[in-house]
């Protein structure tokens, strides 16, 4: 199990409600990101090298978000509203090197099919593939958003 100050992982449904809720927050954002990048490359990004690098541009924006969240408080604004954490799998906040470790794999894990976030399902700890690899949990963050003490 999960050695973590916030004891129990919350339920898959409201993992899986908070990452619709920052996906819902992360379009929005990439939206209002997107209109620098076409202003400086020009409008049509659909083909050739500007397509790939508004990829890894659409990348990055969206790594500084999450990597940002994580390592200041370990909580997307998605998951203050539904209660949850990122953290070490001991307990303690990542580091930036480890968000970005998670993120990558998250993308993965994405990419995959979403096999990365079913796996959760089978998990001992219901964590997801990306969190069992980069050694971080999501937990309960109480009704404050801090772990119980």
């Amino acid at each position: 199990m999960i050695a973590s100050a916030a004891g129990r992982p919350p339920g898959f449904l409201r993992r899986m409600a908070s990452a619709l809720y920052d996906l819902l927050l992360l379009v929005a954002l990439l939206l209002v990101a997107t209109f620098p990048f076409l202003t400086l490359v020009g409008g049509d990004a659909t083909h050739g090298w500007k397509r790939h690098l508004l990829q890894l541009y659409v990348l990055f924006v969206a790594g500084f978000y999450f990597v940002g969240f994580w390592t200041h408080g370990g909580q997307t604004l998605a998951m203050k509203t539904w209660r949850v954490r990122i953290e070490r799998a001991d307990g303690g906040p990542l580091t930036r090197a480890r968000a970005v470790h998670r993120f990558l794999l998250s993308v993965l894990s994405f990419l995959a099919l979403g096999l990365g976030f079913v796996y959760a399902l089978f998990d001992r700890d219901r964590q997801f593939l990306h969190d069992r690899l980069a050694g971080t949990a999501i937990v309960d963050a109480g009704p404050s958003g801090a772990p119980p003490a």
